[in-house]
C-alpha cells in the first residue's frame, strides 16, 4: 500500500490540529521549561498567510497578543 493510499486519521474530536481553529476555541501552548504550566487562552481571530496560520489570543491572564505557533508547539481545543 502506498503512503497516499493509507487511511487518514479522523481529527473531529474535541482536540485537533491548529489548522482547524476558529474564534472561540481554546489554544494551549506547552511550556519549553520543565515544571512550568502550559499557557492557555481563547482564540479571538484566525489569520491565514503564506507564512502559516496566526491567531489573536486572549490569554487566561487577561493579556491579548498575536501568536504564530511553531510546528507542534500548540494545540486547539474545540469549543461548541
Amino acid at each position: 500500500m502506498a503512503a497516499s493510499d493509507k487511511p487518514r486519521k479522523d481529527r473531529t474530536g474535541p482536540t485537533s490540529s491548529t489548522r482547524s481553529a476558529r474564534p472561540g476555541d481554546r489554544l494551549v501552548v506547552e511550556s519549553e521549561r520543565v515544571g512550568q504550566p502550559a499557557r492557555e487562552g481563547e482564540i479571538l481571530a484566525v489569520h491565514e498567510s503564506p507564512r502559516g496560520t496566526g491567531y489573536d489570543v486572549r490569554w487566561d491572564d487577561g493579556r491579548e497578543s498575536s501568536f504564530r505557533p511553531a510546528a507542534g508547539s500548540a494545540r486547539v481545543i474545540r469549543v461548541g
